[in-house]
């Protein structure tokens, strides 16, 4: 028999998943081995420092080139890159087409004739035609409308860092700027949409920081409004639900009452009349399939709103002991700017060396402009693929770090009982725990994410290259493809969230973790479907107040702007902003709730308050459990079986959680009644009922949405929503059955209490 995990929270700390670690370090050293690579070969080199179309680097001495003429110059005194017609720009391919030459100054006046040219070089000593030209003899060459440089020749200046001559006027990029900002059709829009941004600065910064102040304002006071947001929105749902469906039999009833009186008004019937009333009767049909379809909707949402009602105060009380935790733990309000900051870093690097490829490789001739680039070739341009991989892999793993080391401290500050005694900075030493045993973890969370990433992402790749070509069938499957990967990524990220969590508290290998947060899941899986679905939406609501406010006071900054056109790009600059402000940070606040939930259910499952096995919780928790064993109690008064309580040595167990064999219970063999916690079969029966409703609900809402709603597509919805049931719903019934039959002890015997020996008199024993 499967023995049961211990867990010990914050007692024993061994790395965890060694090979994972030594695996990802081989990985990020192959990572730098190709930035090393660039650099080796002179692809670094031709980035910066530029080359001609003849594979020279500029402001450097090169090697022949077999095969290419006019390779091996020395450039030495020529350091910049001059095209001789920068205008001509692959809008595709986003490259310029120009041949390019290494120029040792860049013109910065315009040479309108072949004279001018020839001055230019004879003064500043910098040919602008192919080096095979003579300066002196531009004028009167006949390769000049092919070798040199299109006239007039624009002004141009250096780059500061990468050396190209840049022309002053950027107006011959007008083409490539039309083409990137397709949705402006009048040039005079987008100046005046510029022109109001720039305007506008000094507002839009103090609406950025405006948003930033009211999302960790938020973080902190959302545990006071958090009862009143979940009641209103429980309100709001089902009373806009309820009027939503009475408009609906309204307008039913008030469009058959006016067909009834236009057609007895009506005597002699034509074609006209006779098309006016079918489609009369139609337009009625639909109304009342759509008003049957919201009245089950309404019906079913009531029913699961009451019979989710009492999971709701759960997560108040997280959402409460949630505030606390950031009043405790003020650092971890700049978790999202520590991961932000990491990534940025990361993401410019990857996008640095993926330039650096761009110039490595083998020289190889354009044949259709005869220039010579540099192409990898061979095994060789496998490693963008590798790089590819990089970028998903490793921008996977700074996000982990960030969920394990919110988790370590949040892990940290629940199961500390004296909150004075906390460590002076959790988050340096969640940190710490982080790379000196859990590194291992991580990567292999991470690993599991990016395999499940890379398909989704080359699908949708295949997906928008096909966009037109495709026929209903292979489109129908690409994005029924791309949804399942979709969700089974978000599955896999809330999974590894809670393993890495599990792997803060008992220090135990990915696998091992994984498998213990969702046993306590499954066990939980009513209260989890509560939390997430209640406490999202109102961190959405957070989100979106924030958004509107700050939206609000930009208007009332900005409208003294009598142009509309002028303040709108910067108010939705400032609401953009807004949003990923407040997504960032409810987001951590989101992952907090999470991990108390977690521990709040491995504090249940394994505690019960008695002397020895006290609870870690805080008071808003304990309260939660002291409300839910008064209404337990009452239940169990009115059910026909009788309710088992068993006293040990003089001590009643508290009917809260089910010990289910292990934490060291008094006796051993002793088993109290579960409130709830312990995955029985009220949850498992509550969970069956919940896709009976959902079942209901999506045929009658497809049936009800669809294009016509006769039989027909009744009978298609029916199977397309059956087929979902038993090939995603059934067996993820099943899968949590099975794990939690995993979880259930075998019988108990209880002990029987032996009756005492009579007491012997004095006399008789002696």
């Amino acid at each position: 028999m499967r023995t049961k995990r211990e867990w010990k929270p914050l007692e024993d700390r061994s790395c965890t998943d060694l090979p994972w670690f030594l695996l990802f370090t081989v990985f990020c050293v192959g990572m730098g081995s190709i930035f090393g690579f660039t650099i080796a070969t002179g692809g670094a080199a031709r980035l910066v420092f530029g080359y001609d179309s003849y594979g020279n680097t500029c402001g450097q001495r090169n090697e022949q080139i077999e095969g290419v003429r006019l390779s091996g110059l020395d450039q030495t005194d020529k350091k910049y890159v001059f095209f001789l017609d920068p205008c001509n720009i692959d809008i595709v391919q986003r490259k310029i087409k120009s041949m390019a030459l290494c120029v040792s100054v860049c013109p910065d006046e315009e040479l309108k004739t072949y004279q001018d040219l020839k001055r230019f070089a004879m003064h500043n000593g910098s040919e602008l035609c192919s080096y095979e030209l003579a300066g002196h003899k531009y004028p009167s060459l006949p390769e000049r409308f092919d070798k040199c440089p299109k006239l007039p020749v624009p002004p141009s200046k250096s780059f500061p860092v990468f050396n190209r001559c840049t022309p002053v006027d950027i107006s011959c990029y007008a083409k490539f700027a039309e083409a990137v900002v397709t949705f402006v059709s009048d040039n005079s829009v987008l100046h005046r949409l510029i022109a109001g941004v720039m305007a506008s600065k000094e507002i839009i910064v103090g609406l950025c920081l405006l948003a930033l102040v009211l999302s960790m304002i938020l973080m902190v006071i959302i545990r006071y409004i958090s009862a009143v947001l979940v009641w209103i929105l429980t309100a709001t749902v089902f009373l806009g639900s309820l009027a939503g469906t009475s408009i609906l039999w309204w307008l039913y009833i008030n469009h058959r009452l006016n067909v009834n009186e236009t057609l007895s008004k009506e005597t002699t019937e034509t074609k006209d009349v006779k098309k006016e009333a079918e489609m009369s009767r139609d337009y009625a049909q639909a109304l009342l399939v759509y008003a049957i379809a919201a009245t089950v909707f309404t019906v079913i949402l009531l029913l699961l709103m009451l019979f989710m009602r009492k999971r709701v105060a759960l997560t108040i009380a997280l959402f409460h002991v949630a505030g606390k935790v950031f009043i405790h733990l003020p650092l971890l309000t700049l978790q999202p700017f520590c991961t932000f900051l990491a990534l940025l870093l990361f993401w410019l690097y990857w996008s640095l060396v993926l330039l650096f490829l761009g110039t490595t490789g083998n020289p190889v001739q354009n044949e259709e402009t005869g220039l010579t680039e540099f192409q990898l070739t061979g095994p060789l341009q496998y490693m963008t693929w590798y790089h590819a991989v990089g970028l998903i892999w490793i921008s996977e793993f700074i996000l982990a770090c960030q969920q394990m080391t919110v988790a370590g401290a949040v892990v940290t500050y629940y199961f500390t009982r004296d909150k004075n005694k906390l460590p002076v900075t959790p988050i340096l030493s969640s940190v710490l725990r982080l790379m000196r045993y859990h590194l291992g973890t991580v990567a292999k969370g991470s690993f599991i994410i990016t395999l499940v990433k890379i398909p989704r992402l080359f699908l949708m790749y295949v997906h928008n290259q096909l966009k037109g070509k495709e026929n209903a069938c292979a489109r129908c499957m690409l994005k029924t493809c791309i949804c399942c990967l979709w969700c089974l990524e978000k599955c896999l990220n809330y999974l590894n969230q809670n393993a890495y969590a599990a792997t803060a508290i008992n220090s135990t290998s990915f696998c091992t973790s994984a498998r213990d947060a969702f046993v306590i899941l499954v066990e939980n899986a009513l209260r989890v479907a509560a939390i997430n679905a209640v406490g999202d939406f109102v961190l959405f609501l957070g989100k979106i107040l924030i958004v509107t406010s700050t939206a609000f006071a930009g208007v009332l900054l900005l409208n003294y702007r009598q142009d509309y056109a002028e303040w709108v790009l910067p108010l939705i600059i400032v609401c953009l902003f807004a949003f990923l402000v407040a997504h960032c940070f409810l987001s951590m606040f989101e992952i907090v709730v999470d991990v108390l939930f977690l521990c709040f259910a491995i504090d249940t499952k394994y505690n019960d308050g008695t002397p020895g096995r006290e609870f870690y919780m805080d008071k808003a928790l304990m309260e939660f459990v002291e409300n839910s064993r008064k209404l337990e109690r009452v239940a169990e008064r009115g059910r026909s079986r009788p309710t088992e309580v068993v006293s040990v040595e003089g001590a009643e167990m508290k009917p809260m959680v089910s010990d289910s064999g292990g934490g060291g219970d008094v006796g051993g063999e002793t088993e109290a009644v579960g409130w709830g916690l312990d995955g029985g079969g009220g949850e498992w029966e509550e969970l069956q009922e919940f896709h009976v409703y959902y079942l209901l609900a999506g045929v009658l809402v497809d049936w009800a949405l669809g294009e016509q709603s006769t039989v027909v597509p009744l009978i298609l919805c029916l199977t397309e929503d059956m087929v979902l049931f038993f090939f995603v719903y059934l067996p993820t019934s099943t899968l949590f059955l099975f794990a939690t039959l995993l979880q259930q002890p075998s019988p108990a015997v209880v002990p029987q209490p032996q009756p005492k020996p009579p007491k012997q008199s004095a006399s008789h024993a002696s």
